[in-house]
């Protein structure tokens, strides 16, 4: 988001922690150095220790139970007294936080400033941006998918947050040898968990990976541990179609590369992007999911997975959602283009800004 309001010519400061702060930096200076806007980064301390979380634990993905993701948010409203101490030094025409961070909006009235709620999630439990504005009076700007402000960048494509787990080359090298929409990559996301009735089949007992899987599945398959370059992998032609939980980013860059989803939901709106796939869209298959459970996937049977697989890889009805989803895909590019949605909701956003400047 720094990146789209310094192309058009706003100074941008980015808020962050010492921990967090090299990662965004590499990309920021990279930004930089090709002219693309004036964006700087200002750190605040934070002690994840002081609320019983681990040393380090400056974003939700060094977490590892999701009991503590609650525990995680509330500590960061001790970032408050910092982040007004940068408010009076810098006095901004505007701050832009996450819809995890209300804090901010009270830190914001007190100074004066204009406050913008971001969310990264769909536009959905909003309801929609129109009605948002008559019924609330709020205003509302679609500028997504953000992604593709890194559209010619590959490193910065496979990044997305942080360092891929993986050589983005070796992963891309890979699909190269196989045939165009033969191959379903399968991803949960960053903090998703399944229970163990999940990963052991009642049935027969099978493990959720088996021992020697890995050495069979050479050639056939890849497994990354760790962050995954998605963005680079959704775009390959080999992509076939996507298993996924159905998060807002993933289900973003499903659209925007033209690939039809196997939705399995778990939590917070997902059940909802699910249905706009599914029943909407017409680009995806549910499998069974059906119980919102907090992180920890619902149970689905194999046999529904393989059901659901096959269903979106083989066949007419297969290529007809393949079909809709690349003329989909043409239309979320073209948004962030002059003249599209996304494009003139930034001017107007930039717009209603300037109005407020003081």
């Amino acid at each position: 988001m720094a990146k789209l309001f310094a192309s058009r010519g706003a100074k941008a400061t980015i808020i962050t922690t010492p921990i967090n702060e090299p990662f965004i930096f590499k990309t920021i200076e990279k930004a930089k150095t090709h002219g693309k806007g004036s964006i700087h980064i200002k750190t605040v301390e934070f002690r994840p220790v002081d609320f019983g979380l681990p040393e380090g634990c400056d974003n939700v993905d060094f977490i590892r139970s999701s009991d503590k993701i609650p525990q995680f948010f509330e500590a960061t409203r001790f970032l408050q007294e910092p982040f007004e101490r940068l408010l009076i030094q810098h006095n901004p025409d505007c701050v832009v936080s996450d819809m995890f961070y209300p804090w901010t909006t009270d830190s914001a009235a007190k100074f004066g400033i204009p406050r913008i709620m971001f969310h990264g999630t769909n536009f959905f439990f909003m309801c929609v941006s129109e009605s948002t504005r008559l019924v609330l009076g709020r205003k509302a700007w679609h500028i997504g998918p953000l992604f593709l402000i890194n559209k010619d960048d590959t490193q910065d494509k496979a990044q997305r947050r942080k360092d891929a787990s993986i050589d983005e080359n070796e992963c891309l090298k890979w699909l190269d040898t196989k045939k165009p929409n033969s191959i379903v990559y399968v991803c949960f996301g960053s903090i998703a968990n399944f229970p163990d009735s999940q990963k052991k089949s009642k049935e027969d007992g099978d493990e959720w990976l088996p021992e020697g899987f890995e050495k069979r599945m050479e050639g056939k398959g890849l497994i990354i541990r760790g962050w995954a370059p998605q963005v680079l992998i959704l775009e390959h032609q080999a992509i076939g179609a996507f298993v996924t939980h159905c998060g807002w980013n993933s289900t973003l860059e499903a659209v925007t590369a033209g690939v039809p989803m196997v939705t399995w939901p778990i939590a917070a709106e997902q059940f909802y992007n699910e249905k706009l796939v599914t029943e909407i869209l017409k680009i995806g298959v549910p499998i069974g999911a059906k119980k919102w459970l907090r992180l920890i996937g619902d149970t689905v049977k194999w046999e529904a997975v393989e059901k659901g697989v096959k269903k979106i890889m083989v066949g007419e009805e297969a290529e007809e959602m393949r079909n809709k989803a690349k003329v989909l895909s043409q239309l979320a590019k073209s948004a962030v283009e002059r003249g599209g949605s996304s494009y003139s909701d930034l001017d107007a956003l930039i717009v209603e800004l300037a109005s407020h400047k003081h």
